[in-house]
């Protein structure tokens, strides 16, 4: 898997004043076309592997599908000269239903590696479409304490390259579930989230996402729309996201390292000492 998400490249490398030629690993990144029927939807640039539960994830977490019977099928195309192509199709009826969420779609998305949705009128959308977390349960500190250490150590991809992000989802036990990295944070979660998608487990609302930076607006409504409970960043939250989060019943906790954490929000989910 790791060889597939990296490649060599020829480098000189500068050290004290010396100079020598070596090689060095780059993360892959390269552009997938996500269609809807056959139609372009959205590009996103992202690091290849896993495109079936990226397409599925984006599709779900930016409100194109509600749950996992909306999606008849997705299915990889023939590789394109410039990247790959994944094609969902959507239950006859569902398709219908949201006709004008689809043609807004396509109007409005076109991704980069570093930044999902931006501006007012989309945060005012997402605002609108995603249901309150009704998963109630508590997690230790110590638990939470210990999620950085298991999801680092699957992190194959970065102890190569030290260039991709990671999400992991847990159980409210701390056994991981699922972890994915790609070189877009946002990527990193639809994966993880079209993973459980297609496996029919949403919404997950006693799981526990982590993610590897920080824990911004689009994070959080992606992690509502898969009706997760606790959201963790080894970095900070931002206050749209605590606000976002605050709104919808779900737990934020930042700067999950070193045996330390602050909880923004949702303080009811960690318990004990």
């Amino acid at each position: 898997m790791v060889g597939k998400l990296s490649t060599a490249r020829d480098i000189e490398r500068i050290d004290a004043g010396r100079r020598t030629s070596d090689s060095d690993r780059l993360v892959l990144e390269e552009p997938l076309e996500i269609r809807l029927a056959g139609s372009p939807l959205a590009v996103t640039m992202r690091t290849p592997g896993h495109d079936e539960e990226l397409a599925a994830g984006f599709a779900l977490t930016e409100g194109v599908l509600a749950c996992a019977e909306d999606l008849e099928s997705v299915r990889p195309c023939a590789e394109a000269e410039w990247g790959n192509i994944v094609d969902l199709e959507l239950a006859s009826a569902v398709a219908d239903q949201r006709a004008f969420a689809i043609g807004r779609a396509r109007r409005e998305f076109f991704l980069s590696s570093s930044c999902g949705l931006c501006g007012k009128e989309s945060i005012d959308r997402l605002r609108q479409h995603i249901e309150p977390i009704h998963g109630e349960f508590v997690v230790a500190p110590a638990v939470l304490a210990a999620l950085p250490g298991k999801m680092r150590s699957r992190q194959e991809a970065f102890e190569e390259t030290g260039g991709l992000h990671a999400a992991a989802l847990f159980r409210s036990t701390g056994e991981l579930v699922c972890l994915r990295e790609d070189i877009g944070r946002h990527n990193a979660v639809d994966k993880v989230i079209g993973h459980e998608l297609l496996l029919g487990r949403l919404p997950a609302e006693q799981g526990i996402l982590l993610v590897s930076g920080r824990a911004s607006f689009e994070l959080v409504q992606k992690a509502g729309r898969a009706g997760i409970g606790i959201l963790c960043a080894i970095s900070a939250p931002s206050s749209l996201a605590v606000d976002l989060a605050t709104e919808l019943g779900m737990t934020v906790v930042g700067f999950l390292r070193d045996q330390r954490l602050n909880v923004y929000c949702g303080n009811h989910r960690v318990g004990g000492i």
